[in-house]
């Protein structure tokens, strides 16, 4: 029994941000019913592909069944009604208004089901200036200023290589839905659900606490710093012998007891460097004298001296380096994944353990339209 063992949801959304709010949900145990077009979630067509299955799509569609259902008929239009009024809950991640334009949006839903738990998302919410808009995780990433900050201070600005916007509102959403399911169960509000607007920009600036407090305490926009940190140092990468390391010394004494280990104790009582505030003013003078150090040193060895006296620091791995480490082993985070043709592959599960157990892969990921006909006949 999984935490929502028995919760039933209706998902019609595609690509990343929507799929994956579903995918959390039915890792927890939630019934997450996929609503597709004829020709399917676009993500069904994204690279790798095995077989002729997206990797990709697999990866955030496990533990899901999939219906295809043509809303612009008016069979399919019905079955997607009843679907979604026999739902807990309905997620959906078209622009604003389109479900309004098929009749089922939260107003037309709740009417007949007021205990839903209903959640829209999209790139800027379903009001104001920018609802109408479309955007894709790279063009939040851009609005919401994170490429402002990431990249290194003298190149051009740089997304973060994983798509941070799609999952941080993915994230969101779930924990939106969750907490409205919960109010539901106690009877809060005569047991009535919750439209829930979560959007790609809002939930961007929802996590950039760093940034925004240093604007609004200093009046200032935060700059790219590269892998830096604006008011700590050493905390960052660093070259050394045969490659680089991260390494966060960010308090006095992590700092003393790195300086410790590499025979560089003048560096704690240099008046540039005696505090953490201070180093990171003067971090670019810092990071020289560090690295022309750990020039004498291969990464291993750092890792080592660092690991020895409990000082935060890591090898930069590739992911086929970090899947490979017996951490990430011992956790059992990649499990096997069949995909439709009895293709077998892996996946990356969800990372919680729940009174112990694994959220494991019960479900594999759904060719298009396969539990049509029982999903249908269950209605």
């Amino acid at each position: 029994m999984r935490p929502l063992s028995g919760i039933k949801v209706i998902e019609f959304c595609q690509v990343l941000a929507g799929p994956f709010c579903g995918c959390l949900l039915a890792d927890m145990g939630a019934d997450v019913i996929k609503v597709e077009a004829p020709d399917g979630d676009l993500m069904r067509a994204w690279p790798p592909i095995v077989d002729g299955y997206s990797q990709y799509f697999a990866s955030v569609n496990r533990n899901k069944r999939s219906v295809v259902l043509d809303l612009k008929t008016a069979e399919g239009l019905a079955s997607a009604r009843k679907l979604a009024l026999a739902g807990d809950v309905v997620i959906e991640n078209f622009r604003p208004g389109v479900m309004a334009k098929f009749g089922l949006d939260h107003a037309a839903l709740s009417k007949q089901k007021p205990s839903l738990v209903y959640c829209s998302v999209s790139a800027y919410g379903q009001s104001g200036p920018r609802a109408r808009e479309g955007g894709f995780d790279m063009t939040l990433q851009a609005m919401s200023g994170a490429m402002s900050v990431t990249g290194d201070a003298d190149g051009r600005p740089a997304k973060c290589g994983i798509p941070i916007a799609d999952f941080t509102t993915g994230l969101y959403a779930a924990f939106s839905v969750v907490a409205s399911l919960n109010k539901v169960a106690r009877g809060q509000d005569s047991g009535h659900g919750d439209y829930i607007d979560v959007s790609m920009l809002g939930s961007m600036l929802g996590i950039a606490n760093l940034q925004t407090s240093e604007l609004f305490g200093t009046g200032r926009d935060p700059v790219r710093l590269g892998s830096a940190h604006p008011m700590n140092a050493p905390y960052a990468g660093f070259r050394c012998r045969d490659g680089d390391i991260a390494l966060a010394a960010g308090t006095n004494r992590l700092w003393e007891a790195a300086c410790d280990g590499i025979g560089r104790e003048d560096l704690t009582t240099d008046p540039r460097f005696t505090t953490p505030s201070l180093r990171a003013k003067h971090q670019n003078e810092l990071r020289d004298l560090l690295e022309q150090t750990f020039a004498n040193y291969d990464a291993a060895q750092l890792l080592t001296i660092f690991r020895e006296r409990g000082v935060p620091c890591a090898p930069i791995n590739t992911y086929s380096q970090v899947l490979a480490d017996p951490q990430v082993q011992h956790m059992q985070w990649v499990e096997p994944v069949t995909l439709p043709g009895n293709v077998a592959s892996k996946t990356v599960i969800s990372p919680q353990r729940v009174s112990g157990e694994r959220l494991g892969v019960y479900r594999n990921p759904p060719a298009l339209g396969q539990h049509t006909s029982d999903v249908l006949k269950e209605l």
